[in-house]
């Protein structure tokens, strides 16, 4: 966390060297970066004042209306969030620099990489933010392709001094730019590092394999393929922010739909929180599966095995379709419209027509609106056109007062009704679980034990397997209360068109002559700009209803075919960026990535596989393989950079309680976690307990592991043991007995 740059002068300097490392703090290796850590501290102190400035204008500025408003929210959203990312740093902006070899741009002068890009008054770039494409060699370079680097500095910071620095040199003349060279890395020390309740983003530390999956396109779908540690979540959470800098059009919500990232559950999700504000961008809506839908949180587990099968299908989903289309059949006998004009005659191919008008793919509940609006055409269309003493044809009944006529015909909008009701999602999807006949007729593929499977005595009784099927109800019928909104602004807007056309036509009659100004009340268009659209009903948007950009998946393995189609549904482009291990799906994953996913209906597929580990110790690995692999044999288990020095600690479950209290009494920071037994209730705040399911994504220094086999055979339990083990940081304690 930054110490901020509203707060004065610095009264020390931007280094904080400790006693091991005094032979860093040689004026020689750091006078250059205090010189310019001095000057991105007067710019910032300038940049706040005049950002602060901007956006108390902006607030005071008047609200507008329409693409008015619009412009000026998304102003206030862009200051405050810079602001707030200014403020939260400081000097720590700063993620390190970069010296070229002197054939390019910029020479051999460093290059300063941060968290945003600044410049100052002078146009003197002082940071480079790190998502743009000069940046890249900061991340990607390595001894073989050193990109034009001649060395490399990342900074340590730590309450906003630089608590360390690590220098890489790629070339010799890189030693002549004053190079600091160790063995014990500021990157391989920090992994090490305490774990907290929340994920750190580690931006100064991205590795090339990294980086290269970071900037991907955002062009069809990339998968994101790694082992525990690799930094498949690091990836995700960074790419979110680099894609938001490198496409406009994503970053573009009102437009295009923006980012949505979506974790397994909220446990990972509140982990994550703070991640994507220190890079900067709060415009990605986060979310869980769960979420999507009202029913999700109280959606309990699918206690039969094969029901959940059954539902975790996309030609189940697929069984949406027929069981609304039930709800869509014309009347099949004519219908006599009493009007106080005359009677109207509607044949079945009247209905037919008037069914046919929806344009392809409206919502089921708001398509009957425009069937309305073609029945009342169609009757307006056969009514008497009025001639008065002279001859003349006059306008006929006025499309408003007819509609409003025809919708209090009981008789019409009863037969309406009955031949296309509003339906809620809810309702039809419980139909499905509770009418056999009814389940047939949507999915014939179903055996008749398949049919009884599928029921249930409670129809609502949701679980998580039913969600991807409510969603595409949902998806399918519209929300049917929007439906009826949608009729209340209709007649709301016909009566505030109604009112200003009484009161143009009083301003009329004052003015007889005609002249001036008032002559212009008589164009339709400005009659319409006077109703005040503000003043009508309107419907609440649900947030992650979508269309999105593009959708960023962690843990993507977990997700069947089903609940994929929740995902498509909400990205029409297909543009998602896929982070996964094969290796930890519970239900098994005997397929590639590239299948899965051609199977589900994604196209135009980017694989990049990370394997290296750089999170878990490899005395950690070294138990944890054999485990994995003894239930999939090709399991990408990835190799670890670095060692604890600490071995797994084998106990009985009578030890756990001391076991704790023995790390914590040693420790002042950092997290442990007990995984697998649910009747633990931690005392400590820095205490967790946790399912293996519920700890997957997560991390912590000390992972207590209680009772391993009691999580089952087979891949599923396979998969827990290896998951539970590998949320280690620093130390494992298996407990047994």
């Amino acid at each position: 966390m930054g110490v901020g740059v509203g707060a004065g002068p610095r009264t020390q300097g931007p280094f904080a060297l400790g006693e091991g490392l005094a032979a860093k703090a040689d004026p020689e290796l750091i006078a250059a970066d205090e010189r310019h850590f001095a000057a991105v501290e007067d710019c910032l102190r300038e940049t706040v004042a005049e950002l602060s400035a901007q956006l108390d204008a902006a607030l005071r500025a008047p609200g507008g209306a329409g693409r008015e408003a619009l412009e000026r929210d998304q102003e206030v959203h862009r200051l405050t969030g810079r602001l707030r990312t200014l403020r939260r740093f400081g000097l720590d902006l700063c993620l390190g620099r970069m010296v070229g070899t002197g054939e390019g741009e910029g020479g051999t002068e460093p290059v300063y990489v941060g968290r945003l890009g600044l410049t100052d008054d002078a146009g003197r770039r002082l940071l480079l933010d790190w998502r743009s494409p000069a940046a890249e060699p900061f991340f990607a370079a390595t001894h073989a392709r050193p990109m034009g680097l001649a060395s490399r500095r990342r900074y340590r910071w730590t309450g906003g001094r630089v608590a360390d620095y690590w220098d890489e040199v790629f070339t010799a003349d890189g030693l002549e730019h004053h190079a600091a060279l160790d063995d014990q890395s500021a990157f391989v020390a920090s992994l090490g590092g305490h774990r907290s309740e929340r994920m750190r983003d580690v931006l100064a530390t991205i590795q090339s394999d990294q980086d290269a999956a970071i900037r991907a396109g955002s062009r069809g779908a990339l998968v994101v393929d790694g082992g525990p540690g690799t930094g498949k979540t690091v990836v995700a959470l960074h790419r979110s922010a680099y894609l938001l800098y490198s496409d406009p059009r994503l970053g573009d919500r009102a437009r295009h739909g923006g980012v949505l990232f979506v974790g397994p559950h909220q446990p990972y999700l509140d982990y994550v929180s703070d991640v994507l504000p220190s890079l900067g961008e709060e415009g990605v809506r986060t979310c869980t599966l769960r979420d999507l839908l009202p029913e999700g949180a109280r959606a309990g587990a699918e206690r039969d095995p094969e029901a959940a099968r059954l539902k975790s299908s996309a030609r189940m989903v697929a069984a949406i379709e027929p069981a609304v289309r039930f709800y869509e059949s014309p009347p099949t006998e004519a219908l006599t419209v009493s009007t106080p004009w005359a009677d109207v005659r509607l044949t079945a191919a009247d209905w037919a027509e008037a069914f046919d008008a929806p344009e392809p793919g409206t919502p089921h509940n708001e398509a009957r609106a425009r069937i309305f609006d073609e029945l009342v055409a169609m009757v307006g269309d056969r009514l008497p056109v009025t001639v008065d003493g002279d001859g003349v044809e006059r306008e006929g009944v006025p499309p408003e007062l007819l509609r409003r006529t025809l919708a209090r015909d009981e008789e019409l909008t009863g037969a309406l009704h009955g031949a296309w009701p509003l339906l809620e999602a809810a309702d039809l999807v419980g139909d499905l679980w509770t009418v056999p006949a009814y389940l047939r007729l949507c999915a014939p593929w179903l055996s008749r034990d398949e049919v009884r499977t599928l029921q249930r005595a409670e129809a609502q009784a949701w679980t998580v397997s039913d969600l991807p099927l409510l969603d595409a109800a949902r998806q399918r019928l519209g929300d049917p209360a929007a439906a009826r909104l949608g009729v209340r602004r209709a007649a709301a807007l016909a009566a505030e068109r109604e009112r200003m056309a009484g009161v143009i036509d009083n301003v009329l009659a004052a003015d007889p002559d005609g002249e001036g100004a008032v002559t212009m009340l008589h164009g339709q268009d400005l009659r319409e700009r006077l109703v005040d659209e503000r003043a009508l009903p309107a419907a609440v948007r649900d947030p992650l209803a979508g269309p999105f950009a593009h959708i960023v998946v962690d843990e993507a393995q977990e997700l069947t075919d089903a609940q994929w189609q929740m995902l498509l549904l909400r990205c029409p482009s297909r543009s998602f960026t896929v982070v996964g291990d094969r290796a930890q799906a519970r239900d098994g994953f005997a397929e590639s990535w590239r299948e899965r996913l051609e199977r589900v209906g994604i196209d135009r597929i980017e694989i990049a596989s990370l394997g290296v580990n750089y999170r878990t110790p490899s005395e950690v690995m070294a138990e944890a393989e054999p485990v994995i692999r003894a239930a999939l044999p090709d399991a990408n288990v990835p190799a670890s950079v670095r060692s604890s020095g600490i071995p797994v600690l084998h106990g009985s479950c009578a030890d756990r309680d001391a076991v704790l209290a023995a790390w914590l009494d040693e420790h002042d920071q950092g997290t442990a976690c007990v995984i697998g037994d649910p009747a633990f209730r931690p005392a400590d705040p820095r205490v967790r307990s946790l399912t293996p399911e519920l700890a997957k994504g997560l991390e912590f220094d000390l992972v207590v592991l209680v009772e391993p086999a009691a999580f089952g055979p087979g891949v599923a339990g396979a998969v827990d043991r290896y998951v539970a083990m590998t949320r280690a940081t620093r130390k494992l304690a298996v407990l047994t007995g």
